[in-house]
């Protein structure tokens, strides 16, 4: 069953998501999926101070954007993919007055391309 959002869920995503370091994060949490990766990746990846890096995973947890799990010392960041796949679907759902199957190739690509990540 699809996850349903509310309008104020969607505006904490797109207001956390509109920084770009957090968009460059969650991105990567998205290649990542389904595993994950721990902070010390992230991080190295993309070349982020820790302390720089916790402020803006604490956000994207908080936006419910990317769950954290315990690994005996390490902590798991990944994407919330099912929100991800719902926020996509809150944008889509009046497309073309209600009828996005009428709406062509953009709102079926978009789909694809959710569900490809899921």
């Amino acid at each position: 069953m699809p996850m349903k959002i509310t309008r104020a869920t969607a505006l904490s995503a797109f207001e956390c998501l509109a920084s770009g370091l957090r968009l460059d994060i969650y991105r990567l949490l998205v290649k990542h999926a389904p595993d994950g990766l721990v902070a010390g990746q992230i991080a190295t990846t993309l070349a982020l101070p820790p302390s720089n890096l916790s402020f803006h995973l604490k956000a994207l947890t908080h936006a419910q954007l990317i769950t954290v799990t315990q690994e005996g010392r390490y902590q798991r960041y990944r994407a919330a993919l099912a929100l991800m796949d719902a926020l996509i679907g809150y944008l889509t759902a009046h497309c073309c007055t209600g009828h996005p199957e009428q709406c062509g190739a953009t709102a079926a690509s978009t789909r694809r391309q959710a569900k490809s990540c899921a």
